[in-house]
């Protein structure tokens, strides 16, 4: 064993103490890691919490703005899962960071524990400042009520930007009428957070577990607070040493290649689309000139939903598709065919009524608009576009995947610009393992390969027609949990049994 079992210290709810044996807190004020006083408060868990989970929780109390540590201080919002095993053997728990950025930690519960992650330990998890569980909420239901009207209009139009960029001042000026200083918000002052909170909770040795955006923190945390931490898995890796808008465009590529490759190679598919790469290219170009608008039924929505499909709403379609790939090439030639229905019934899916007010897009932008656009002009985004897909045109290109209008926003969002050492490349000997999706339209498999280099110590994992997301495989979740138990030797055997799933073939 790495460090003593960790016991529960007085102060948490007796029913929460038997329910999380091996959980441990501290209670007070402690001077951290990161040289301020901040400190663990046991308490009840928050409604947040997914149904049936049994954690031990409380929150961490720490400085809204370390650069101000006279102001006023925040509660994020902290759970403590007990290993799944009835006979827990590894006192070195696992820390989670989520995606986003934006996601809320606590909620993603339930969906980490499904996979057995937790199986032999400890899941801590606290909620990232500003999401959901972690008040301020900087949640902006404006941008939320955008995304479900973007669905009928031009994605590339500069009238949605005009649309998206008055959702955006209008979140920003209620945030900061209620007093938020949004340039607090970032992967700074959250790695200072994950430091503090293992200070506080008395554990000498954690393991990281991240995804998406949380790989970013990751990177951050471990080049900035090395000390106690046993190992990391990044798991859809974003290297904060290139992450701009631009950025983007690479990992769309590498998917789009995957998938239609993986079609050309399964002789039924390629049979029946033998051109699918360049067919899905050219409606990009037709889309954008001549878009598509249709109606269809969406569960939950009453009554039907107006769908316009141009070049930009196709491409980031296909971002969508790479999640469930199996009709990808069924739905581009029945769109090349004069039929929207699967495209536009996907498409519309990704943005259904009653989430208003969950995902906090005002961290996404106070990440973003002081990490990201600053160190990247127009023009280089442009030119990253046109170096993936030199074909489609010019105003789908202007707007990088998933991030449409990102910099208008920004100069409505007003925070200032990070300083450039967050952009520094992440060197370390810390155990790493870098797992990716061949098919990660967001993350392309390639920067887990990149992060990789200048990790010493350090495991580069593919499986083939995995999206984003390898932990909810269960050979991803199976090399993940190995390697916890072995940090210099993961099981890696199940990796090449994974296979892309076998298209469905449509009608003649």
């Amino acid at each position: 064993m790495r460090a003593a079992k960790l016991t529960v210290l007085a102060g948490l709810l007796a029913a929460t103490v038997a329910a999380v044996p091996s959980a441990a807190v501290a209670q007070g004020p402690a001077v951290l890691g990161t040289g301020h006083t901040s400190r663990f408060v046991p308490g009840p868990c928050p409604a947040t919490l997914p149904h049936g989970v049994k954690a031990a929780c409380g929150y961490l109390v720490v400085p809204e703005n370390r650069d101000r540590p006279d102001g006023r201080t925040l509660r994020l919002a902290v759970a403590i899962v007990p290993a799944q095993s009835p006979r827990h053997q590894h006192s070195d728990p696992i820390v989670f960071l989520p995606g986003g950025p934006g996601q809320d930690a606590i909620s993603d519960i339930a969906q980490i524990t499904a996979t057995g992650l937790n199986r032999d330990r400890d899941l801590v998890v606290m909620s990232q400042r500003g999401t959901l569980s972690s008040p301020p909420a900087l949640t902006c239901p404006e941008v939320d009520r955008f995304y479900q009207q973007r669905i009928g209009l031009r994605y590339d139009a500069p009238s949605t930007g005009r649309l998206y960029v008055q959702a955006v001042s209008a979140c920003r000026d209620r945030l900061a009428g209620e007093g938020v200083d949004l340039a607090a918000y970032n992967s700074s002052e959250s790695a200072a957070d994950l430091a503090d909170l293992r200070t506080a909770l008395g554990i000498r040795e954690w393991n990281v577990f991240s995804h998406s955006y949380g790989t970013e923190l990751a990177l951050t945390y471990m080049r900035r607070y090395p000390q106690g931490i046993r190992s990391v898995t990044l798991d859809g890796v974003v290297p904060p040493s290139v992450a701009t808008p631009g950025w983007t465009w690479s990992s769309v590529k590498e998917s789009f290649d995957n998938m239609t490759g993986a079609c050309a190679a399964q002789p039924a598919c390629v049979r029946r689309y033998p051109q699918l790469a360049a067919v899905f290219t050219d409606l990009v170009s037709r889309l954008e000139a001549h878009p598509v608008t249709t109606r269809v039924t969406v569960p939950g929505v009453a009554g039907p939903v107006k769908v316009v499909l141009d070049g930009g709403a196709l491409v980031n379609w296909m971002v969508r598709a790479s999640h469930t790939p199996a009709e990808f090439p069924l739905a581009v030639d029945e769109l090349a065919h004069g039929n929207p229905r699967v495209v536009a019934e996907q498409w519309a899916s990704t943005r259904l009524p009653g989430s208003e007010g969950v995902f906090a897009h005002g961290l996404s932008l106070s990440v973003w608009c002081s990490e990201w656009v600053p160190f990247e002009t127009a023009r280089e985004q442009l030119t990253a576009g046109l170096r993936a897909f030199p074909t489609f045109p010019i105003s789908v290109l202007a707007q990088a995947p998933q991030l449409a209008f990102l910099r208008q926003a920004c100069r409505a969002w007003d925070v200032p610009a990070a300083d450039p050492s967050i952009r520094a490349v992440t060197r370390s000997a810390i155990p790493t393992l870098a797992v990716s999706g061949s098919f990660d339209a967001q993350t392309g498999a390639v920067w887990g390969r990149y992060a990789a280099l200048t990790l010493r110590n350090s495991f580069v994992v593919t499986l083939a027609g995995v999206a984003h997301g390898v932990f909810d495989n269960p050979c991803g979740s199976h090399v993940i949990t190995s390697f916890y138990d072995r940090p210099d030797h993961p099981d890696t055997r199940c990796v090449a049994s994974v296979r892309p799933v076998r298209f469905i073939i449509g009608p003649r």
